[in-house]
């Protein structure tokens, strides 16, 4: 007896889902068929080593390690960071010997600091009084009589190029819930200045200015209007078009609209209105203080044992630095170059110096790259338009922890900026923090040439990830 099947009619329309390269779904949609297309590729691309690492720390110990986390977002996100005094970085800033200078970054020896950095430890040296030019100033720092140290490892954080000299006027930023002080420079102001990589004398002269003028002056208003809160004003600013990193215009605004009383009370003496022109030429004023508010957070942060979420992210022109809460140790890696940027004219990425300066702190808080959908002014840098701003944003929210309960977003239907970088998060899906940053010159002393968005090397993350499975 000869059994015939069923005749099966083959489909005519055919709906697909494809899974991993694109080339596929280009394959089918050019045919008419409609595809579905996942972007989806192996975990940490593939690496055995890395989807082992992350296997347990998503896996058996997932459970110590969201515990953990959970109390790092609580304190990054709750803590209320005040500015509380202006003072000399010597009377405070711990561990500051009496010849040292702190730069950004991980520590490094001079003899690998990069052309922009030394040039502004050569201005900071001249403007310290230990050497009568940067002539003097280079054979001094090359002999090694200056020590050289990370701000990071002395609870400071400094933006570009600057090194911060033991009589340079800080800010004093208090977190009061943790019991954690941090400190950062006044900033330099825009223009001939040593943290753009520049050692001329203008250069040297505004170090100078910032300590005997607008250092002292700072320190009365302060004092006068008592505790500051840094986050509330940067919250505004945010609000407001900043990002609160690559520009802080709003926020600046706002801080001299509140101590403004202050300033009128100083008189009018020549120095008084030199401090008032100073203010009113620098756009940046804000992020110094905003970054020492960032690193008085993560201070109290890194106190949490066995946390995956990053509370350093650092470079010096040479290296680019991550640590963990709870590790207290560098993960190093080369600092990259500035890639989404925009350019002076007459400048290109072949004048450029590698990313550099301390100001990636903000970052790990919900400010600069987090906050990038609500930045016209970023988005200029991100392909020029807010989507292209929004999806930077959307980027971070795939490798942090939390949403930010202060920083909100009017452009996203108010939602809190990302938070937290889960070093979990970057492994995996290979996609690092992208930080807004200023571009400096590489070698011959111009200064700032332009501005752009750097991406973050996955190297130190995946090294830290390793380290924290075998912690």
């Amino acid at each position: 007896m000869t059994v015939t099947s069923p005749r099966t009619d083959l489909p005519t329309d055919a709906r697909v889902v494809n899974l991993g390269l694109p080339l596929f779904a280009d394959a089918v949609a050019a045919q008419g068929a409609s595809v579905l297309h996942v972007d989806w590729r192996p975990p940490a691309d593939g690496d055995p080593a890395a989807v082992r690492a992350l296997t347990d720390l998503y896996g058996l110990r997932s459970a110590d390690i969201e515990a953990a986390n959970a109390e790092v977002l609580r304190r990054l996100d709750e803590g209320v960071p005040c500015l509380v005094d202006v003072r000399t970085a010597a009377d405070v800033v711990p561990g500051m010997g009496e010849r040292m200078l702190l730069h950004p970054g991980p520590p490094i020896a001079w003899t690998d600091v990069c052309d922009p950095l030394k040039r502004s430890m050569r201005a900071a040296v001249v403007a310290e009084g230990w050497a009568a030019d940067v002539a003097a100033a280079d054979a001094l720092l090359s002999s090694g009589e200056v020590t050289l140290g990370s701000a990071n490892e002395h609870a400071t954080v400094v933006p570009m190029a600057t090194a911060l000299g033991p009589s340079a006027p800080v800010y004093v930023v208090e977190n009061a819930a943790g019991g954690t002080r941090a400190f950062a420079p006044i900033g330099q102001g825009p223009g001939d200045v040593a943290w753009f990589g520049r050692d001329s004398d203008a250069a040297i002269e505004r170090l100078v200015f910032l300590r005997e003028v607008a250092g002292p002056r700072l320190a009365r208003i302060v004092a006068q209007l008592g505790p500051i809160d840094v986050f509330a004003i940067a919250a505004q600013g945010v609000q407001m078009g900043d990002d609160v990193h690559m520009r802080t215009q709003a926020s600046t605004n706002l801080l001299i609209r509140n101590i403004l009383p202050a300033v009128a009370a100083l008189g009018d003496d020549p120095q008084t209105v030199a401090f008032c022109e100073y203010l009113s030429t620098n756009h940046l004023f804000f992020l110094t203080l905003a970054m020492a508010a960032a690193k008085s957070l993560t201070l109290w942060a890194e106190q949490v044992e066995g946390a995956s979420i990053v509370t350093t992210m650092s470079r010096n022109g040479t290296t680019y630095g991550v640590k963990l809460a709870g590790l207290d140790r560098w993960f190093v890696t080369d600092s990259p170059p500035v890639a989404d940027a925009l350019f002076y004219a007459g400048y290109g990425p072949e004048d450029a110096a590698p990313d550099i300066g301390d100001s990636a702190v903000l970052e790990l808080v919900g400010l600069g790259g987090p906050a990038a959908a609500g930045s016209p002014a970023v988005a200029a840098f991100l392909g020029g338009s807010m989507a292209d701003a929004a999806r930077a944003t959307d980027e971070m929210v795939q490798i942090c922890g939390a949403e930010s309960s202060r920083f909100k977003l009017p452009t996203m239907d108010f939602r809190g900026t990302p938070l937290g970088v889960d070093v979990r998060r970057v492994v995996e899906t290979g996609i690092t923090p992208k930080v807004n940053t200023g571009i400096l010159h590489a070698s011959d002393g111009t200064g700032q040439i332009g501005a752009g968005v750097a991406t973050a090397p996955v190297a130190g993350f995946r090294e830290a990830l390793m380290a924290l499975r075998e912690s």
